[in-house]
């Protein structure tokens, strides 16, 4: 029998740094809906990114995988990786946008190529809402 019993796991001893925190993430119809109004999208291979400024220091995910994706086992990895690669380019993508992502019917693809389409789309859609508020140029 061992001498030491490891502690009980609590939340207070998860390591904080790889997390991916309710408060990033997209809640309730109406603030996919607000995204969706923006009219900002960016695709990129099977993903599409619709984006819109939210105002805070980080931005937040929504998903919306239809059943052409798969049955519920696909859908469900599909949107572990997609919360995964999320989680993993906070660096890479602008903060302070609410991200929709929407996924079409696609084959098996790794987590590798989910984080890099989804830094590709959110910064294009970065990208057009800075020409969008930038003033126009004096003729």
């Amino acid at each position: 029998m061992p001498d030491t019993i490891d502690p009980p796991s609590t939340p207070e001893a998860a390591p904080r740094g790889n997390r991916f925190p309710h408060a990033h993430r997209l809640h309730g119809g109406a603030a996919f809906r607000a995204v969706y109004d923006g009219k900002v999208r960016k695709h990129a291979g099977p993903l599409t990114v619709f984006c819109r400024p939210n105002g805070l220091d980080h931005s937040r995910l929504g998903l919306s995988v239809s059943r052409k994706v798969g049955h519920a086992p696909r859908r469900s990895r599909v949107k572990r990786m997609l919360r995964e690669a999320f989680r993993l380019t906070h660096a890479q993508r602008p903060a302070g946008f609410d991200l929709v992502v929407v996924a079409r019917p696609h084959g098996p693809m790794p987590l590798e190529d989910y984080r890099r389409l989804l830094v590709q789309a959110a910064v294009g859609g970065g990208r057009v809402w800075a020409k969008k508020q930038r003033p126009p140029e004096p003729d």
